[in-house]
């Protein structure tokens, strides 16, 4: 096996296949890739784009197939594997103004189908607005999004941000369209404890999503919470996914901290009734929408417990 490829048959320049967002905005550099910055976010503007994304897209489906199939183990009950699969939370940063993002969106949809053995994959699609500029408006991007990814690059020590990237438990980042590194990073996760967690009494009412929390209080934690649609499915008019129909799966329209997971009465985790809004234009919709919890620890935003139910409209 040549020495430009992984154990998955896949080329270890994958990590340099992502976007990198710099220029005037946040005059900052990408210490990693060597490729000009004008280049990196334009080379997949020419006559091959479409042969190469299909491409990428085969690689990245070759390459999951072969990580599941690598570490299957005997078949158990559905039972029996709810009780011992661990709740991962992989967060994908990505953007539909970015040509290296769909084969990562499509492997976020594969893992959330697919999940790796002893893996409960909790995903969510969370899009960034700092592409916008570039000919076509994500209609999904959220302000508060890019601030999180630039959040987890302070604490990553990354000089700049980029798509799309895949952030593990909050402890982990990788390029998210590389299905090896992605397999490797949240099976590390599963192998590390995690607290219980539950949701309960979730109900949708009034243009808000009403629901209680279950679990051990952590004063050194923070209680997230986000509503995603079930999934979703773009034409894209413009810029440099102009021409595609892209598919989303768990498309974050909002996500809040809900406050410390401390033992006092008010806590959100005292059990009593928490709400997530979302704007009318989205409450409106008819997609089912999942709710995701979940516990980090508020120095260094490691996932410490999640939790996610999936919730029809009424």
């Amino acid at each position: 096996m040549s020495g430009s490829q992984n154990q998955y048959g896949q080329n270890e320049k994958s990590s340099q296949e992502a976007h990198i967002h710099q220029h005037s905005r946040d005059n900052l550099a990408w210490p990693v890739t060597q490729r000009p910055v004008q280049d990196s976010n334009h080379r997949m503007r020419n006559p091959f784009t479409n042969s190469i994304q299909l491409l990428r897209v085969t690689f990245v489906t070759m390459a999951l197939v072969a990580l599941i199939m690598s570490t299957r183990r005997a078949p158990v009950a559905a039972e029996d594997t709810a009780k011992t699969s661990v709740p991962v939370l992989i967060e994908l940063f990505t953007s539909e103004g970015c040509s290296s993002c769909p084969p990562a969106d499509d492997l976020l949809a594969r893992l959330d189908t697919q999940p790796l053995p002893g893996v409960h994959a909790i995903v969510l699609s969370e899009h960034v607005t700092y592409w916008n500029q570039d000919g076509w408006h994500d209609p999904f991007s959220l302000d508060a999004i890019t601030d999180r990814q630039r959040q987890y690059g302070s604490r990553f020590n990354l000089n700049d941000v980029f798509t799309p990237q895949a952030v593990i438990d909050g402890a982990a980042q990788v390029v998210g369209s590389d299905a090896g590194k992605l397999g490797q990073a949240i099976t590390k996760a599963a192998a590390a404890p995690k607290s219980d967690l539950a949701i309960a009494n979730a109900q949708w009412s009034n243009g808000a999503m009403q629901f209680t929390v279950k679990g051990n209080a952590n004063p050194d934690a923070n209680l997230f919470a986000a509503l995603a649609e079930d999934s979703e499915q773009i034409s894209v008019l413009h810029g440099e996914n102009g021409g595609h129909t892209l598919h989303h799966v768990a498309v974050v329209r909002t996500l809040e901290q809900l406050g410390k997971a401390s033992a006092d009465a008010k806590s959100p985790m005292s059990g009593k009734t928490l709400s997530l809004h979302l704007s009318k234009d989205v409450a409106k919709e008819t997609t089912p929408l999942r709710l995701v919890v979940f516990l980090a620890d508020r120095h260094n935003g490691h996932v410490l417990a999640v939790a996610e139910q999936t919730i029809p409209r009424s």
